[in-house]
């Protein structure tokens, strides 16, 4: 099963890097893929109202744990997933939120 790895803090841990987590579920066969995230005041926000397209620039909500980057796993279940997340070292820090994957049925893209 796919899940996704949402990884979460503060703006001060953005360059930290994996510490050789990338590396180690590289090998194990469960990164299907990811990749880190520039900081939120690059980011645009989109809303559509009324069929008006409004922009912000930033984050649309302004929190002290912004997404920082996020990574595809394909393992077994949510044990696993948890397993896995537990192991990044952000999860010491910030907070990795796991989320599965919603697949479209055979044939569909």
């Amino acid at each position: 099963m796919k899940y996704l790895l949402m990884i979460c803090g503060d703006e001060s841990h953005a360059n930290d890097g994996c510490g050789g987590w990338s590396e180690e579920m590289t090998a194990r066969g469960v990164v299907a893929g990811g990749a880190g995230l520039r900081p939120p005041n690059e980011a645009t926000t989109v809303r559509v109202r009324h069929d008006e397209v409004l922009l912000t620039d930033g984050p649309f909500a302004e929190t002290k744990e912004q997404i920082g980057g996020f990574v595809l796993i394909d393992c077994a279940d949510l044990d696993e997933a948890i397993e896995i997340a537990a192991k990044h070292p952000a999860a010491g820090y910030g907070t990795i939120e796991i989320r599965p994957v919603l697949e479209p049925p055979p044939g569909v893209v």
